[in-house]
């Protein structure tokens, strides 16, 4: 089952994570989304469906998704979070940083991290 805040990214009938959705819930512009995503911003209107694109969206859907389950479901504490909480473990950068840095896995491991009990 797919997760509601998938779903609700998720472009109808066409099986990816639409960039235009993903801006709007992250409520981050275009040019935004894309320094964060490490794509140029024509992929976002022009090859949305592109196998980079979507795993980079995806890894984004994965952490959003993973934050909201630890504060109630609430997707938009997941996405204040995402945005703008510092992370101790990573001289106070936020997860968004650390995406546009290339350390999404490090925030899944701290998400792991924080599932299992550890503190930030």
């Amino acid at each position: 089952m797919l997760s509601a805040f998938l779903e609700s990214v998720m472009e109808p009938e066409e099986g990816w994570i639409s960039p235009r959705r993903m801006g709007e819930v992250m409520r981050m512009q275009r040019q935004e989304l894309s320094r964060v995503l490490q794509v140029h911003r024509n992929t976002l209107t022009r090859r949305p469906e592109s196998p980079e694109l979507q795993s980079r969206l995806g890894q984004v859907v994965r952490i959003i998704s993973r934050a909201a389950a630890m504060v109630g479901r609430d997707v938009n504490r997941a996405v204040l979070w995402f945005r703008y909480e510092p992370l101790a473990g990573f001289d106070n950068k936020t997860a968004e940083q650390l995406v546009a840095a290339g350390h999404g896995d490090a925030v899944e491991v701290h998400l792991d991290m924080l599932t299992e009990g550890a503190y930030s």
